[in-house]
């Protein structure tokens, strides 16, 4: 046998099967696992991994790093927490197909709404140099550090075929047919499926295109994907309602039957009226029984928020004039804030908000550089100890520190620990909610392996370690159509992670200045891994990361 590319040794082998673990080597040339086993033979390059867990690369299956790949072939920091393949253009968006300048504008402005990605960044590192999903998945090639699944934007192609009236009714059949066709070709170059949307809005407050599709429209297009082989619809229903988002997977339920293909929906989330997420379930539960294959999509962390009034925040986005202030250029920004003549307005409509029900009051102060003796201290408990109203807080707070006081609402959604442990565990929920990539200056999604390791396999014993990375590899790969990936056997691609179960941990927000336009962001570190390989590539050995690119379009 000829010499090896790459050998580890000694380690743990959790094969992403679900199999008990056991003590082997891995060998590999040119891209692919070759050789697992003991004594396997001599390679360039080894890894020792005694005393360590050698796994399948994880896979994030919901994410938003579309922009970010463009300059970061790596998104970070996702392989810093084991992530050897990303999917992009969810939520009915991806930045192909598009046309000409106005489509680029259009895409640009949805982004910054609904994943709260700046336009200038945008600006400053995504160079639109593509028309077809085709020529956007060959830009990416090449440059990649991390493996990519792309998903076609139902919005995205909507808006290339029918303009503006893609936001105002349902296609004709000429329409229909093309973007049939679209489907087809971009399938054709290696897409991985279609995202849709039941509850986006634009810049401008309207639905989003893919909103306005029929059911027909839908299930057309799912079979237009599904004469490739693969490939797999997922949306974010209408979450605001929770008889509506039953009635979006009920919807998906007929997309699969109709289609013969799977359909996932993000996110699936424990809350303080329904820890478990029960009607969720069942109806997910009702579809499986009729033969449909309708997924969810759940995330282990709490799912906490920071607000800046320098950056931006869903928080404020049903109060009109906040909102309207929030988006302006920050120097103009700050002078409205600052207006007397409209601080009765602003304040009025945060005590409207709040007495709805909000959870801003319970926001803590965090980061502040004018008023440090506040961190830590909860809004309403500030409020009340100094005779203001909420939105009186938020805004002397915020104007003492040029709008950069952080907010954080923390320990609200996805806090009863034990209800996640059985989402995160129920057959029909994918592990991958993260949204990484996006809100990136309200949280950071990556980091959900790291922390799933953590918390519900070493500290709590909720899962063991040979499920949890079950379900983030081989589970997702084969339901999600990665059928090349996924499990450590022979003949399949090389992508590793070797970690330290005693010492796999996730670090805290961290937020940081490191984006095109001056752009900045939360990320979160890992500590524990000390290798992870891409395609038989060392990408990161465990404190840098090295200068392979060997990602691919899978």
């Amino acid at each position: 046998m000829a010499e090896l590319d790459l050998v580890i040794r000694g380690g743990s082998v959790v094969d992403g099967t679900g199999a008990p673990a056991r003590k082997a080597d891995i060998g590999v040339r040119d891209g692919h696992i070759v050789a697992i086993g003991s004594g396997v033979g001599g390679a360039a390059r080894e890894i020792d991994a005694t005393g360590k867990v050698v796994a399948p690369g994880f896979i994030d299956i919901h994410t938003h790093f579309d922009p970010q790949l463009c300059w970061d072939g790596y998104a970070t920091p996702s392989i810093e927490h084991g992530i050897t393949t990303v999917v992009i253009g969810n939520c009915s968006l991806s930045l192909a197909p598009i046309r000409g300048a106005e489509g680029a504008d259009k895409i640009v402005k949805m982004f910054g709404v609904i994943e709260d990605i700046k336009q200038r960044t945008f600006d400053a590192a995504v160079p639109f140099s593509w028309e077809s999903f085709p020529e956007y998945l060959n830009h990416m090639r090449g440059g990649l550090g991390i493996n990519v699944g792309a998903l076609i934007g139902h919005s995205a192609l909507r808006f290339y075929v029918m303009g503006a009236q893609s936001q105002e009714r349902a296609a004709t059949p000429d329409e229909l047919a093309e973007m049939c066709r679209l489907v087809e070709e971009a399938m054709a170059a290696g897409a991985m499926g279609i995202s849709s949307s039941y509850v986006d809005i634009d810049e401008k407050g309207k639905p989003v295109p893919s909103q306005l599709a029929t059911l027909e429209e839908k299930i057309a297009l799912a079979k237009a994907m599904a004469k490739s082989g693969r490939g797999i619809w997922q949306i974010v229903p209408y979450f605001l309602d929770m008889q509506r988002q039953i009635e979006n997977i009920r919807e998906l339920g007929e997309i699969s039957l109709a289609a013969g293909v799977p359909c996932s929906l993000q996110p699936v989330l424990s809350s303080p009226t329904s820890p478990h997420a029960t009607e969720i379930i069942q109806a997910l539960e009702a579809e499986h029984a009729r033969g449909a294959r309708v997924y969810g999509q759940v995330m282990p962390r709490c799912f906490d928020l920071n607000m800046r009034l320098s950056e931006t925040s869903m928080l404020l986005f049903s109060m009109p004039a906040w909102k309207a202030i929030m988006d302006l250029p920050v120097a103009e920004r700050k002078k409205q804030f600052a207006d007397p003549a409209k601080r009765d307005v602003l304040v009025a409509q945060m005590k409207q908000t709040v007495g709805m029900g909000s959870a801003l009051p319970f926001m803590t102060v965090g980061e502040t550089k004018a008023n440090p003796q506040y961190r830590g201290r909860a809004l309403m408990e500030i409020a009340q100890a100094e005779g203001k109203e909420v939105g009186e807080v938020i805004l002397d707070l915020s104007l003492a520190d040029d709008l950069d006081t952080e907010f954080q609402l923390k320990n609200v959604i996805n806090v009863d620990k034990a209800a996640v442990a059985d989402l995160i565990d129920h057959p029909l929920c994918h592990f991958g909610a993260s949204d990484a990539g996006a809100h990136i200056t309200q949280f950071c999604g990556t980091g959900d392996t790291t922390y799933l390791l953590q918390h519900f396999v070493r500290e709590t014993g909720r899962m063991t370690l040979e499920r949890a990375v079950f379900r983030m590899t081989g589970e997702v790969a084969k339901d999600w159509g990665l059928h090349d990936r996924g499990t450590l056997e022979a003949g399949k691609a090389a992508d590793i992670v070797v970690f330290d179960p005693a010492t796999v941990t996730v670090g805290g927000e961290e937020f940081v200045d490191d984006f095109p336009g001056e752009a900045r962001r939360y990320v979160r570190r890992a500590k524990g891994f000390s290798a992870v390989v891409v395609n038989g590539e060392m990408v990161y050995d465990g404190q840098a990361y090295t200068s392979a690119r060997p990602g691919r379009i899978v």
